[in-house]
């Protein structure tokens, strides 16, 4: 490690130097405690005392009787001559909760078979990107409720991600955490793998097996903020070595500590932590939590810009992508801030996508209107291509939009029950036309009906009711025709990739969407309005009809026979309530 480096937060790989690494017949282990009075490492019953080395701001131990799995902590003495016993910030694993010691690992001990999926890994700009958004501990659970193990999950997750048409999964945070209910965004180890499901090389091997089978796989990070708990970075040193030392700044909304972005060393951490998770365990992106409260103080526009912060996410990301080519990075930010998917180099933060937070809340408060109301509407369907150009954006309907009273995907949706259903058709209809990458979480693909739950596995008993089934069997159809039809990915961020041919609504609640790219030409139909409607559609012989929302086999009223012909140059389309319909026009090429 360049310690320059570190300090000046330019380092991408502390980790490699600090934590617990083989050395010789041995372990090493060093801590970056610059304000503390001494550091004991405790293994084995035994307190080994640690020597100052370099500049005096890192102690270090050898020990020859240490083995992977091994429990282990610092204390940390205090210049008021109090201690307190820390994990390890780079440990690279955790005990499980309530237990908080450090575990010695040994990364070298897997062997990755994914050499190929790496050599060609790409961040999917002119590709189809279908994320599946999953809670490893809630997405499937034992009989008796215990958590699978990551190695258990590999082969069932990649049998459910195949069929249902994703081809890239995203896990909520891993690291290390000890509140099931913060869902892993509280975190105290952030290098180390939450052992609820296994070790770090159980980790690998899941992400080495959805490798092979052709599926991506992005982590959520969290880079704002960490956990409270004494044991983790709060105070580590005995001072504010990773916070805010002001009251004002240092505690964030959700009651944990803001990280000081303005420290070398924190950026250091940050920034090698993101390297790690990237290139150690392979995956294939990062979504980077909260970024609007690394942009602005406190993530209010009001209270100004952040400098520090803004710096910290520029050269973070402008090296990850250097040091791990084809990575995806995604920012979760709903401020304005301009030019976060723009390269660092010409002074954007270099983020690959931006979730469209805009779109997401407009689109789902747009089915919450009752179809009476929503001409005075329009806007929220509309309004998202007005800015759209502007950056890279991911559509997103994640895990933050099915918990907290907010109901469920499909609980959103105007109408009773049985009316949810078409509504929610609609819906994704729509999501897959417009352009930008998708995201969708584990439940709303069989219309779940219960707000998730961190400790209970989805209500897969839910298929067993006819009209939930035929909803997943939509889901998956259209994640398909996602995949297979370069029109909805290739031109997502060229302007001649979309265009509205029909979109006032004013009235009708009828809109005409095409999309083209990589030598087709698609066109979506809708009407969200609550009566039946006829649409003209100019076409020519050949076109095909991929998708309808109302067919009797999804749940609808239509029976899937006769299909549409052109007659004297145009299409006449027949859009019941609530639909949509997805066409192939004649230029129906692609490769």
């Amino acid at each position: 490690m360049d310690h320059y480096a570190f300090y000046t937060g330019q380092c991408f790989d502390a980790y490699r130097y600090l934590g617990a690494h083989r050395s010789g017949e041995g372990w090493v282990f060093r801590t970056f405690a610059p304000a503390a009075a001494g550091v004991v490492l405790l293994h084995g019953g035994r307190e080994v005392p640690m020597e100052r080395v370099h500049d005096g701001n890192f102690y270090e131990v050898r020990a020859e009787d240490v083995q992977p799995g091994d429990c282990y902590q610092y204390r940390i003495y205090r210049r008021d001559g109090g201690y307190t016993n820390h994990c390890d910030p780079y440990g690279y694993g955790m005990e499980l909760r309530p237990g908080h010691c450090s575990v010695v690992r040994d990364l070298g001990e897997y062997t990755f078979e994914d050499g190929a999926w790496m050599a060609e890994r790409r961040d999917r700009r002119e590709e189809p990107l279908n994320i599946y958004e999953l809670h490893l501990g809630s997405w499937r659970r034992k009989e008796d409720g215990g958590w699978y193990r990551y190695d258990e999950l590999a082969q069932p997750l990649i049998d459910y991600v195949k069929e249902c048409g994703y081809n890239y999964v995203e896990f909520l945070p891993l690291s290390e955490h000890p509140c099931d209910e913060s869902w892993g965004y509280q975190i105290t180890g952030f290098y180390a793998p939450t052992s609820r499901y296994g070790t770090a090389r159980e980790l690998m091997m899941l992400i080495d097996r959805l490798h092979q089978a052709g599926i991506g796989v992005i982590l959520d990070f969290v880079p704002a903020h960490f956990a409270v708990d004494d044991y983790g970075l709060a105070r580590y040193d005995g001072t504010a070595l990773y916070e805010y030392p002001h009251r004002d700044v240092e505690v964030s909304e959700w009651g944990s500590h803001n990280f000081m972005h303005s420290r070398g060393e924190v950026r250091s951490f940050l920034q090698s932590c993101a390297r790690y998770w990237l290139e150690e365990f392979h995956f294939d992106g990062l979504r980077m939590d909260a970024i609007s409260r690394i942009l602005y103080w406190q993530g209010d526009e009001a209270r100004g810009v952040n400098g520090d912060g803004v710096a910290f996410l520029r050269t973070m990301n402008q090296g990850l992508k250097h040091l791990c080519p084809g990575c995806i990075l995604a920012a979760e930010d709903s401020t304005n801030f301009p030019k976060v998917t723009a390269p660092a180099e010409q002074g954007g933060l270099g983020f690959t996508y931006k979730w469209d937070m805009g779109w997401m809340h407009d689109t789902l408060s747009y089915f919450q209107t009752s179809p009476e109301d929503r001409p005075a509407r329009r806007h929220q369907i509309t309004f998202s291509m007005h800015y759209f150009p502007q950056e890279r954006y991911l559509l997103p309907l994640s895990h933050d939009e099915v918990v907290h009273g907010k109901a469920t995907i499909l609980q959103k949706m105007h109408g009773g029950y049985d009316g949810k259903f078409p509504q929610a058709r609609a819906l994704y209809l729509y999501m897959m036309v417009h352009p930008g990458k998708k995201l969708n979480f584990m439940g709303n693909e069989i219309g779940h009906f219960r707000e998730w739950d961190e400790h209970r596995e989805q209500d897969w008993l839910l298929r067993d009711f006819p009209i939930h089934d035929a909803f997943y069997h939509y889901m998956a159809q259209l994640n398909h025709i996602y995949l297979d039809h370069p029109a909805l990915s290739r031109w997502d961020y060229r302007p001649e990739g979309f265009a509205w041919l029909d979109g006032s609504g004013e009235e009708s609640c009828v809109f005409a969407i095409q999309r083209q790219g990589g030598g087709e030409r698609l066109v979506a139909l809708f009407n969200f309005g609550a009566q039946a409607r006829q649409y003209r559609l100019p076409a020519t012989a050949g076109v095909k009809l991929l998708l309808h929302t109302d067919w009797q086999r999804f749940g609808g009223a239509t029976p899937e026979g006769e299909r549409p012909k052109p007659a004297g140059g145009a299409l006449t389309v027949c859009l019941p309530p609530c639909s949509g319909q997805l066409f192939c026009m004649e230029s129906c090429k692609y490769s």
